[in-house]
């Protein structure tokens, strides 16, 4: 009975330790081979792995700001260096412009930890029990954003401002609060975005308007 007890508590241990972080790799590399049809929990390995696989240079340079939040998120994960996959990290590099906001937004899979490389910024978080966690941080200095949790960036300064982003994940994913309520598809019925907001029919159909594609 004894021993029986110890494998439970073993096996618990063991698949506790597992849910926190992406799986841990069974070999030296296995460089994501994007192409292939099979789905598996992150991505089949190719053969023919070589050194670009991983090597990237996209984050390198400042992404253009001119758009309608005056930030851009330039990923550097598995989709951009495939030999990132069962590895468990990922980076991003992201741009803001003068009063430019990345926007309340999640990663499901991954805790976030952000170095501002020049600028400064207001960043946060949001607990489950509504508590926001603030602070204004500056060239050199760290910020870490919890798994899951709901978190913002905001350039309030009269320069442009970056960080670099570093994930505990291959492939973190980002759910924009507001892109993910008022442009999805097929769309949230508005009797449901009404009730959440407390707003009308027309202020919702009017922020839709805001998220629909330009022609």
């Amino acid at each position: 009975m004894a021993v029986c007890r110890v494998l439970v508590i073993t096996a618990v241990l063991m698949l506790s330790s597992r849910v926190f972080a992406d799986p841990d790799l069974l070999q030296d590399i296995c460089v994501a081979d994007l192409t292939s049809a099979v789905k598996v929990n992150g991505f089949p390995c190719k053969s023919n792995a070589t050194a670009d696989d991983f090597f990237f240079a996209g984050i390198a340079k400042p992404g253009a700001t001119n758009n309608s939040v005056g930030s851009l998120v330039t990923g550097a994960n598995v989709q951009k260096i495939p030999g990132l996959n069962t590895l468990g990290v990922s980076l991003a590099r992201i741009d803001y412009a003068p009063g430019g906001l990345n926007p309340p937004h999640t990663h499901p899979r991954a805790t976030e930890v952000v170095f501002v490389l020049e600028g400064e910024l207001d960043v946060g978080f949001i607990t489950t029990a509504n508590v926001l966690f603030s602070k204004s941080i500056k060239k050199g200095e760290v910020f870490a954003f919890p798994k899951g949790l709901v978190h913002f960036q905001k350039n309030n300064g009269k320069v442009p401002a970056a960080v670099i982003s570093a994930f505990n994940s291959q492939l973190p994913g980002t759910q924009s609060i507001a892109a993910t309520l008022f442009a999805a598809t097929p769309p949230v019925p508005d009797n449901v975005l009404t009730k959440a907001f407390m707003i009308g029919t027309k202020e919702v159909e009017k922020i839709k308007s805001k998220f629909a594609p330009k022609n």
